[in-house]
């Protein structure tokens, strides 16, 4: 890929980034040599409107929006020179291949030296049993990679699956080792043709970074196997066993319900200036959310693009409304001498984020999570006819051991049953634990009787049953293995899958719907 300098057209540098996000789905964004934007997770969208080539990272953790300048090959990264909205100094960032910018040739002699490391260490804390093909190599077809080793503990006819990993990856690899594993173990049982039985799986974490495996493990079932969870340290070679027997020390606390409605109405004098400025056939379609008991967003099919504030004014006790349109570096404060750019601004968001859209456009694509959880706040009862629509929480915070968890939506069923939906667009093979987490949240608080307290779902009385927990996602979005993993889920977890049709954005339809226990026990 030839070098892209600094005054290359706009449509040259999107194309050129573009392509680096698409030929590197694991790519991460640095700045000051830091991980910023880990883009296995974080999200993008470029445009090259009046002649600027504008690139909006966003995650869970962070937002930002930058006006590309230049672009640079570098080895095997883009050194990419920006700048920030009414700022004239350039700024610099890198975007490189893969969160660990270690050379591949490190990468692999740190694998290497960590399979024999582990080999030792296994060898000497299971005596009288062999370790048996411990491997490392990608295999595409069944969604392992090389980051985990993989490997067989045999004595006699007793076999267990092995899955090890190493301190040097990162932590949401080291978090998702334990869907790998299960893929591993039933993996080896369907390779074993029930000559060789298979009792379980080993799972070997690196010392101080098992307790999202450990919550997680401890609602796997344990009909369908036996799970051991060990840490490893490295340095000392001593392997050390983590009960996870019991899941009960799960700190989690919940932070208040407000009204909804009280606070629209705070906001009121300022939501009317808003939508005032918006054409009368584009008021009707802007969406309205309470994000606070003194903050209001506006948004078009989950896209956020105005927000209020009411806090008190600078130097004085006055309270007043803080009007700002735009995201992360580009939020602007809404002024009378820029309403005109707020108007344009919105005006094109409309004509190109709405149901007869194309992908092409990156307004259309921008964040397409948010566009299915909007279109779901809406319709949702018509999907799952069991679910109270007027009581939905959305992006509920509910915080574990210094874990700020987002649930997606929070709800009831008819007979008081709570509900959590965990929505994709993409598919995700890590969806069901990452659903599991929350749902182990929801069912902690729900035994604390913290919803209640904290004033969530007024005059419904909450049924004793666990909750409920929806995975929803375009069916073909919806990863190969999930199946899988699921059937490795305890049984007093009841969960529904509901996939839709791949046009969501125009309208919503189930095409396939599976429950717990219709995918048969796992032995």
């Amino acid at each position: 890929m030839p070098p892209v300098e600094a005054e290359s057209p706009a449509t040259d540098l999107v194309r050129v980034l573009d392509d680096f996000f698409i030929e590197n789905p694991q790519a991460a964004v640095l700045e000051d040599g830091r991980v910023i934007f880990d883009m296995a997770s974080a999200r993008y969208s470029l445009s090259s409107e009046n002649g600027r080539c504008l690139l909006h990272l966003w995650s869970e953790e962070r937002n930002m929006v930058r006006t590309v300048c230049g672009v640079r090959e570098r080895k095997d990264s883009l050194r990419i020179e920006s700048r920030r909205f009414g700022q004239s100094r350039p700024q610099f960032f890198e975007i490189v291949p893969t969160r660990d910018h270690r050379s591949p040739s490190t990468r692999d002699l740190a694998r290497t030296r960590y399979q024999h490391l582990l080999e030792r260490v296994l060898t000497r804390a299971f005596p009288g049993w062999s370790v048996d093909n411990l491997r490392t190599a990608t295999d595409l077809e069944h969604s392992f990679g090389p980051a985990y080793t993989r490997g067989v503990l045999r004595r006699g006819m007793t076999n267990w699956a092995l899955i090890a990993v190493n301190s040097e990856e990162s932590p949401a690899t080291i978090d998702g080792i334990l869907t790998l594993g299960i893929l591993w173990l039933a993996h080896c049982r369907e390779q074993g043709d029930g000559k060789r039985f298979f009792e379980g799986l080993k799972v070997v974490v690196p010392a101080g970074t098992s307790r999202t495996i450990k919550a997680r493990m401890a609602w796997l079932n344990r009909f369908a196997a036996k799970y051991e969870l060990y840490e490893l340290d490295a340095r000392s070679e001593e392997l050390a066993v983590i009960d996870c027997s019991e899941s009960g020390n799960l700190q989690v606390k919940l932070m208040h319900a407000f009204n909804p409605r009280t606070a629209l109405e705070r906001c009121g004098k300022a939501i009317d200036r808003v939508l005032g400025l918006l054409d009368p056939g584009l008021r009707a379609t802007a969406e309205l959310r309470a994000n606070g008991p003194a903050e209001v967003s506006l948004a078009l099919h989950g896209l956020e693009f105005a927000r209020i504030r009411r806090e008190f004014a600078a130097n004085s006790f006055a309270i007043h409304d803080e009007v700002t349109f735009g995201a992360g570096a580009n939020e602007t404060p809404l002024t009378p001498e820029n309403e005109d750019l707020f108007r344009d601004l919105t005006q094109r968001l409309f004509e190109n984020r709405c149901e007869s859209g194309t992908l092409r456009n990156p307004l259309y694509r921008l964040q397409p999570e948010r566009w299915l959880e909007s279109a779901l706040r809406r319709d949702i009862a018509e999907l799952e006819p069991g679910i109270r629509a007027e009581m939905i929480y959305t992006q509920v915070p509910a915080l574990s051991a210094g874990d700020r968890g987002m649930l997606d939506l929070l709800t009831v069923t008819h007979s008081g049953q709570l509900a959590v939906i965990e929505v994709k667009a993409d598919d995700d093979l890590h969806l069901p634990l990452q659903a599991l987490d929350y749902w182990c949240r929801v069912r902690k608080l729900h035994r604390e009787q913290a919803f209640q307290r904290h004033g969530y779902f007024p005059g419904i009385e909450l049924s004793d049953q666990p909750p409920m927990l929806y995975l929803i996602a375009p069916a073909l979005r919806i990863h190969p293995a999930t199946d899988t993993v699921l059937s490795y889920l305890a049984a007093e977890i009841p969960w529904e899958v509901i996939g839709l049709n791949e046009d969501w954005r125009t309208r919503r339809k189930v095409i396939l719907r599976k429950r717990s226990g219709s995918l048969g026990p796992r032995n």
